[in-house]
Order: C-alpha cells, then sequence, then structure tokens
C-alpha cells in the first residue's frame, strides 16, 4: 500500500499527461481505428488490431489517471520543513564507506523514470524522515543494517 500523497511538481505532471491522453493521443488513435475499420476485413488488418489495443491501453491509463488524481493528496512545501526531512526534500547522504547519494523524496507516482527519486514508503526515506544534517540514520536492508549520515536537506520552494 503507498501513501496517498504527491508533490505540486508530481501532480502537475500527471495532469498534463491525463490532459495530453484525452485531449490529444485518443483522438488521433481513434481515427486511426476508424479508418483502419474502413478497409474491411479487420480480422487480418494489422493496423485496426494495433491502434485498437492502444486505445485499450490508453482508456486503461485515463481511467487510472483519473481516480488516482482524486485519491492523492498535494503537499506543498512549506518553510517549516527547514532543516529536517520531510516529503519534498532533496537529501544528500554518506555511508561509511564514502559513498554519496542524492535524491528527492517524492510520492509513489512520481518514482518511475527517475533514479534520482524515491518513495516516502521506501525504507531510506522513512529511516531519514524528522531527521537533521549531521544526524545518523539506520537502514534496514535484507543483508543487514546499513548507516547513513545525513550532509544536506534542500527543498524546492
Amino acid at each position: 500500500m503507498s501513501t496517498n500523497i504527491i508533490t505540486r511538481k508530481g501532480f502537475d505532471a500527471l495532469k498534463a499527461e491525463l490532459d495530453q491522453l484525452w485531449r490529444v493521443t485518443r483522438p488521433e488513435v481513434t481515427q486511426k481505428v476508424q479508418w483502419a475499420a474502413s478497409l474491411g476485413d479487420r480480422s487480418e488488418n494489422a493496423d485496426y488490431q494495433y491502434n485498437k489495443k492502444l486505445l485499450r491501453e490508453i482508456d486503461r491509463r485515463v481511467r487510472y489517471l483519473r481516480k488516482r488524481l482524486e485519491d492523492i493528496r498535494v503537499v506543498d512545501y512549506s518553510p517549516q520543513q527547514e532543516g529536517r526531512v520531510f516529503f519534498g526534500a532533496w537529501v544528500e547522504v554518506e555511508n561509511i564507506d564514502g559513498e554519496v547519494r542524492r535524491f528527492r523524496i517524492v510520492g509513489y507516482d512520481e518514482i518511475y523514470g527517475r533514479n534520482d527519486y524515491i518513495s516516502i514508503d521506501a525504507p531510506m526515506a522513512r529511516a531519514l524522515l524528522k531527521k537533521e544534517a549531521g544526524d545518523e540514520a539506520m537502514v534496514p536492508t535484507p543483508s543487514g543494517e546499513a548507516w547513513w549520515t545525513i550532509n544536506a536537506i534542500e527543498y524546492e520552494p
């Protein structure tokens, strides 16, 4: 079960995707399906079959996005967050071996395609919440405990 929160930037991106799919992509694919259907025999018409499948995928994504946008809550930056790790923070951490990582703690819907974002539900994010720069955090991993020190915390106002 994922936490139903999202950053303003993530919410706007989902809304833009929904708008693009509904107003641009879906009408284009619908036209292609109508054109391919007008050619006759649909059972051996690759254009018809491909675009019909694509239309089903678009409709599935549109349904998902509409429901998701109703269910999620936007969490905006607040000046009270400064100095501590909260949702939306960019955090730089370092382990005992000197390995440094920098990432942003965001909602589940925002992590795909981004190597520098982690979900608020990830063990690393959970371990860092409410901590300050200089604090250590123990992160449970499949191979045991991992200790990370917080080097820096930043927010995008």
